[in-house]
């Protein structure tokens, strides 16, 4: 396994983690609120979930594709 593969592989991981941060921060009572009055959720969560799919995108294309770059 080359080592852009596993950085790959590694960025695939944590960007499934930070999308489950984002979706349990959307849950709680706070986020809910936000939501329920100005239709979006707190800028942490966005956060959280913006970056967790760049992460999984960009892992998913070194895992998939690292050895070509």
């Amino acid at each position: 396994m080359t080592g852009m593969r596993l950085i790959g592989l590694v960025l695939l991981a944590v960007g499934a983690i930070l999308l489950v941060f984002g979706h349990n921060a959307s849950e709680a009572p706070v986020d809910q609120l936000s939501n329920a009055l100005t239709g979006r959720y707190t800028e942490d969560t966005m956060w959280y979930i913006i970056l967790g799919v760049v992460a999984l995108v960009a892992g998913g294309g070194l895992a998939l594709f690292g050895r070509r770059i």
